[in-house]
């Protein structure tokens, strides 16, 4: 297997590279070097695994034949549910176990080499530092592999014909400016907005809608949600172009 040559990080700072060069090898399968990795996953093969190596490379590849394997092993069968759901959703269920997997591996090297528990934390610090692959992956909106996909255009044409009338845009509503500025700006547009989203409820906590609160909206359910229940931060939701909530996302759909 390319790249999966024998190595044995033995301290803190060596498992800590060690899992960051896997972690780069992985996040550019699933953004830069995307459409060569949805080529590889063909649904038509045998159960395939993504590994990330420490040399920031990765590889589709089918699982160890000896058991137990050296090293933890990644997710298996992750092309099978290539064409059976979204390709994003896709992407993000990949990131996810992904992440599983590279912790695995850095804190099996931390068992195997006896670290004790103020290494442990050390690491884990270290680690928890950096944002997970699934933040990277969906954090960055890269463009997608639309050549071998046409579930991208399709979702396009479907936002576009569900646009909202003007008075109920944008779907990212953003915390309300302090109530100095509004007195500057004229408060009735700050009433305009409490008048309309009021009696709205929070689709995670059920609580009422409140002008000081940073508020969001699914794009798939059409429900608001607060966006400390969903931990989406407004400067977060600056970068998403098309929000979906906890349970939309859970939802597998066809591409």
């Amino acid at each position: 297997m390319d790249g999966s040559a024998p190595y044995n990080p033995r301290t803190v700072e060596e498992v800590y590279r060690d899992f960051k060069g896997r972690r780069a090898g992985i996040i550019k399968a699933l953004t830069s070097e995307m459409e060569d990795f949805y080529q590889q996953c063909d649904p038509e093969k045998e159960n395939l695994c993504l590994y990330g190596f420490p040399n920031e490379h990765w590889e589709v590849n089918l699982p160890a034949e000896e058991v137990p394997a050296e090293l933890p092993e990644p997710a298996l069968g992750i092309n099978f549910a290539r064409d059976g759901m979204q390709e994003k959703d896709w992407i993000s269920l990949v990131a996810v176990h992904s992440d599983a997997w590279l912790l695995a591996v850095a804190f099996y090297f931390g068992a195997r080499f006896g670290f004790d528990r103020n290494d442990r934390k050390r690491l884990f610090n270290m680690i928890n530092d950096l944002p997970t692959v699934f933040e990277a992956v969906n954090g960055k909106k890269l463009v997608k592999a639309s050549s071998t996909n046409n579930s991208s255009s399709s979702s396009k044409s479907k936002s576009s014909s569900k646009a909202r009338p003007r008075e109920s845009q944008p779907k990212k509503a953003v915390a309300a400016p302090p109530k100095e500025e509004l007195e500057e700006e004229g408060m009735e547009e700050a009433e305009e907005e409490e008048g309309e989203h009021g009696e709205t409820l929070c689709g995670a906590c059920g609580e009422s809608y409140a002008s000081d609160e940073f508020w969001i909206c699914c794009d798939i359910c059409e429900r608001w949600f607060h966006g400390k229940c969903v931990k989406i931060t407004p400067a977060r939701a600056e970068h998403i172009k098309h929000y979906k909530c906890p349970s939309c996302s859970k939802r597998a759909r066809p591409s």
